[in-house]
């Protein structure tokens, strides 16, 4: 793997080039490759948490952990989103390596993320399991997934 390192930030802790970076990264490949018609800037950006992994060109990979206070499912404040990993650095594992960092975090906090359905294994290897039905957004299958609290160790 070429160098690279993960980042975990606040909002107000990124700076300009890291912003746009990481917008780079999701609109190239949510709104480019994806041709997803959603709005990507949903204002949520601002309270989330941002954890990435940089390289020489850029960010690499990427996705937010939102907090919500009144839970969509079950005692899931915690939420996983906009997980994206550049064209050029799939198949690496760096995804699953941001997901081991916000369970490291977390992981005693019951979580939930929305899976575009082909990634949902992905998911699983972390103890997300699918509930509902599939359904679309943006154009493409999702499915949601829970992760309920592990015990402190």
């Amino acid at each position: 793997m070429p160098d690279c390192s993960l980042v975990h930030k606040q909002w107000g802790e990124l700076t300009t080039s890291e912003l746009y970076s990481i917008m780079k990264l999701r609109t190239d490949v949510f709104l480019v490759e994806q041709k997803v018609d959603e709005e990507e800037l949903d204002n949520r950006d601002q309270v989330a948490e941002h954890f990435y992994i940089a390289d020489a060109i850029g960010t690499a990979a990427y996705l937010r952990v939102l907090f919500d206070d009144s839970p969509e499912h079950l005692d899931a404040h915690r939420v996983v989103g906009r997980v994206v990993v550049r064209q050029d650095r799939r198949g690496e594992g760096l995804a699953q390596i941001l997901l081991n960092r916000v369970l490291s975090l977390y992981g005693h906090e019951a979580m939930m993320l929305h899976a575009q359905e082909y990634v949902a294994p992905l998911y699983a290897k972390a103890g997300f399991s699918a509930f509902g039905e599939p359904y679309d957004e943006a154009g493409i299958a999702h499915i949601s997934m829970y992760r309920p609290a592990a015990a402190p160790r």
